[in-house]
């Protein structure tokens, strides 16, 4: 499981789109302008050194400011239909002093940048010479993103704990700062972020004495899987020859070409089934395990050069949704059938078998050893995987907007790193797939599984407070250090801060899955 939950923690983030810069150092991508958005109620006047709201953490002396910002906040709960997870909403404002530092600090990055005929470079340029060239609106409207930029953070700590960083969003229009932003008066602006969510336990015990039936597939079973990989391993060993003088039966291998279409109700033949169709499948008869109900019985026989056509149901529980239930035509052409000429499976082939061995019962127990470790490994994912489940099942949770988003980024970051790594997308194709549209579309298709994941995640938070686990420094240092190196080895940007804070969430969930195993009833049971 810690590997797979290390995997979430290398996930590609997507950027979120933003209104475009006037200043070199622009306001940060997790902060939208909206309109739509009503000023706080019932504002509270607080002080942003010496108080907290309540409910949320207490400032540090790290956050304290040689400006002063203050803020009024109130937590506002819809109800009924409209009921949505909770939002604090920040009241901004910024003394005079702290808008004429962010407007000179403007000046002085244009002064640098720009090439003013008549003043050579590194020459100061008088003021209205500067802000006459770059134009006064660009350098208004840059120096209130620049104030944005400084108060901001500053102004989000007062509730520092509680609100969803990434959820933050200012609220007044740019518009309306644009025109009431001035040197002389204090400069106001309204903020609102969503509230982490409260995990509420649907149990009495919540998550003590979980009950746990974790069900474990037959094909991992290491004798079995060791007498498969023997086998598979043997057949490789032997050559291919053409059947001639009789048709396709258990043990050959088969090249055919595949045509399907849909069954009417009145027995008409209906559409092309694309995605069932194939030329030039190979199949081996041995391993027929993933093929459709039916389909290697309709086709024992045929010869080649031989068409067969029968007609199947794909079952309800079939993986693509579109074809559950549905009745097809199948129209299959045997290209070419082979057989194998098998050498005789004995001490003489150890070598062969498996590099290193001297006879074939060397090989059958380092094979079984192997295949017991990955046993072991299917089991505890297995388990890891049934534990979650259970998990998101006894929790509700009320899911922020903002919070669903970031999480579906990160998934659909990851299914495009896992891409890239394959060589199954090329730069083109990235940026197509990275596009707003994409991604949204995914989070939509996805959201229910998003929002389990999420229940899944505050569940395992809550859990590892309330236990009070632990992990290492060493441990911390090291999974971001490994973290790291994954993205500089595969080219990919990558924050820091950011990474460290994922990291961190899989220690907690590796502390937490080992906690529930030892203290959760455990059932296993075979498929």
């Amino acid at each position: 499981m810690e590997a797979v939950l290390l995997n979430s923690a290398l996930r590609l983030l997507l950027p979120t789109r933003s209104r475009p810069s006037l200043y070199p150092v622009s306001i940060p991508q997790t902060l939208s302008f909206s309109s739509s958005l009503s000023p706080p109620r019932f504002p509270i006047r607080i002080s942003s050194r010496s108080h907290s709201l309540p409910g949320f953490f207490s400032h540090r002396s790290r956050n304290w400011r040689p400006f002063h910002v203050s803020a009024s906040a109130v937590a506002v709960q819809k109800t009924g239909k409209d009921r949505s997870p909770a939002d604090v909403r920040l009241s901004v404002e910024v003394p005079p002093a702290v808008c004429q530092q962010c407007y000179r600090k403007v000046l002085d990055e244009f002064a640098k940048q720009a090439k003013i005929p008549g003043f050579r470079p590194g020459k100061k340029v008088p003021e209205n010479i500067l802000v006459n060239y770059i134009g006064r609106n660009i350098v208004h409207q840059a120096a209130i993103e620049a104030t944005l930029k400084k108060t901001l953070p500053q102004a989000m700590a007062s509730v520092e704990g509680r609100a969803l960083k990434d959820s933050v969003r200012i609220v007044t229009k740019f518009s309306e700062m644009d025109d009431v932003f001035s040197l002389q008066d204090a400069f106001r602006y309204e903020v609102v972020a969503d509230v982490a969510p409260e995990v509420k336990w649907l149990s009495e015990n919540k998550y003590k004495n979980l009950k746990i039936v974790v069900e474990i597939d037959n094909i991992i079973e290491a004798q079995s899987a060791s007498e498969r990989e023997l086998q598979r391993r043997h057949k490789a060993l032997g050559l291919l020859r053409i059947v001639t003088d009789r048709g396709l039966q258990i043990g050959d291998l088969v090249v055919l070409d595949i045509f399907a279409k849909t069954i009417g109700q009145d027995e008409s033949e209906g559409e092309k089934i694309p995605s069932a169709e194939r030329k030039g499948f190979h199949l081996d008869t041995e391993e027929s395990d993933n093929l459709l109900p039916g389909f290697l019985d309709s086709i024992i026989g045929i010869r080649q050069g031989e068409t067969k056509s029968f007609p199947l149901q794909f079952p309800e529980s079939w993986e693509q949704e579109n074809l559950r239930g549905v009745r097809a035509q199948f129209t299959v052409e045997c290209k070419e059938l082979f057989y194998r000429d098998l050498p005789q499976l004995d001490d003489s082939l150890a070598e062969n078998v498996l590099p290193g061995c001297n006879s074939l019962d060397q090989v059958r127990e380092a094979i079984l050893q192997r295949c017991k470790e990955v046993e072991q490994t299917a089991i505890e994912q297995a388990t890891d995987n049934a534990i979650l489940d259970q998990l998101s099942k006894i929790v509700e949770v009320d899911i922020p907007k903002s919070l669903l988003e970031e999480q579906g980024r990160q998934l659909y970051g990851a299914e495009l790193l896992q891409l890239q790594v394959e060589k199954k997308i090329n730069e083109s194709q990235l940026a197509s797939l990275s596009s707003e549209r994409a991604v949204g579309q995914f989070i939509n298709k996805e959201k229910e599984n998003i929002s389990k994941i999420i229940k899944q995640m505050l569940a395992v938070g809550e859990i590892f407070k309330c236990e009070n686990l632990q992990f290492s420094t060493e441990e911390l240092v090291k999974e971001v250090e490994n973290s790291i190196a994954e993205f500089k080895r595969h080219n990919q940007e990558y924050d820091e801060e950011h990474v460290r804070e994922q990291v961190q969430d899989v220690l907690e969930g590796a502390k937490v899955l080992e906690w529930l195993r030892e203290n959760a009833e455990i059932q296993y049971v075979k498929q």
